[in-house]
């Protein structure tokens, strides 16, 4: 089996080869043509020696307008030949580069996908033997129930995501409706209020009325998915999450602001990719399958919309989405 050490520095060993091959050759080829030029110098005078003519002058300038144009030719084949090879480096190096990326990232993705899929798993099963092997009074019957059901609705959102993110490969059909987006959003703060009671949220919502036209599953997924993103990376046990929300120009501006960790600046225009996740999921802490922000940039897109993400003061990340109040028929 081939050392990675192999795999990775081969392609350019042999490329040096390549250059240094081509560069002897080019070496040679002036060679020749210079000892060419001097044989037919000295045939040039030897029939001016035996002709007794004059001519030698013209058929000397003919003779290095010969040996120009022929350096000119080694020349630019060599400068074509060079440009061309540096060209293939440049594309097998980031061929390379995406092939491990590639790699890497479904390795995460099925590191990650095996744990989420386990650990609700393994959390129902030992609740369930739990029940069939002991006598259990009425409130740990209701704990361990209340946790094998948490670990249901967690396995069955994962479930939903990756159908969802398959049926995204192909063209989603929306269904757009007319929607109170304020309502919205106080539902789903309440919601997510319930399930992370120690974050404290802040809103700054322009008019309790605002409509947009929408699907409403898209909107849902994008606010939960970025209320959840926030404090999923932020390993503090201060945790705020602000949202603004704003109406101009009939269009919609959502932002979602939090203080955690933050985002690296090599990373942003990353994490919106599908199964994406930063980091090695061998060391990683925080759940997840990287589907997520893929799924909040597809909906976005639908919408006919922008996301960014951009750096929070003093830390963490804010994401910035603008979406028309109206849409457009892309029919």
């Amino acid at each position: 089996m081939r050392s990675p050490f192999f795999r990775k520095y081969l392609p350019y060993f042999i490329m040096i080869y390549m250059l240094a091959a081509f560069v002897w050759w080019a070496i040679l080829l002036m060679k020749k043509s210079e000892e060419i030029y001097q044989t037919k110098l000295a045939l040039a005078k030897l029939e001016q020696i035996q002709e007794q003519k004059n001519s030698f002058g013209t058929k000397q300038n003919l003779i290095e307008v010969e040996r120009e144009r022929q350096r000119m030719m080694i020349w630019g084949e060599g400068a074509v030949f060079t440009i061309t090879l540096l060209i293939g480096i440049w594309l097998i190096n980031r061929a390379h580069h995406r092939e491990i990326e590639a790699s890497n990232q479904q390795k995460n993705f099925l590191l990650s996908i095996t744990h989420e899929l386990k650990s609700p798993i393994a959390s129902i099963r030992l609740a369930l033997d739990t029940f069939l092997k002991r006598d259990l009074e009425n409130y740990q019957v209701k704990k361990l129930s209340k946790g094998a059901l948490n670990e249901t609705v967690r396995l069955n959102e994962l479930v939903n995501d990756l159908l969802l993110s398959a049926k995204m490969e192909n063209k989603y059909d929306l269904e757009i409706e007319n929607l109170n987006l304020s309502a919205l959003i106080e539902q789903q703060v309440i919601s997510f209020s319930k399930m992370h009671p120690n974050v404290e949220i802040t809103k700054n919502i322009s008019d309790s009325t605002m409509k947009i036209q929408a699907d409403r599953q898209g909107l849902v997924l994008i606010i939960s998915n970025l209320l959840e993103n926030g404090v999923k990376y932020n390993y503090s046990n201060d945790k705020k999450l602000n949202i603004n929300l704003l109406e101009k120009n009939n269009k919609i501006f959502l932002e979602i602001s939090d203080n955690g960790n933050g985002i690296l600046e090599k990373y942003k225009n990353k994490i919106f990719e599908k199964f994406y996740r930063a980091g090695n999921e061998e060391t990683r802490k925080t759940k997840g399958t990287g589907l997520g922000l893929y799924i909040v940039k597809e909906f976005v897109k639908f919408h006919q919309g922008t996301i960014e993400v951009k750096s929070n003061q003093p830390k963490g990340s804010i994401f910035k989405i603008t979406l028309p109040k109206t849409q457009k028929d892309n029919k």
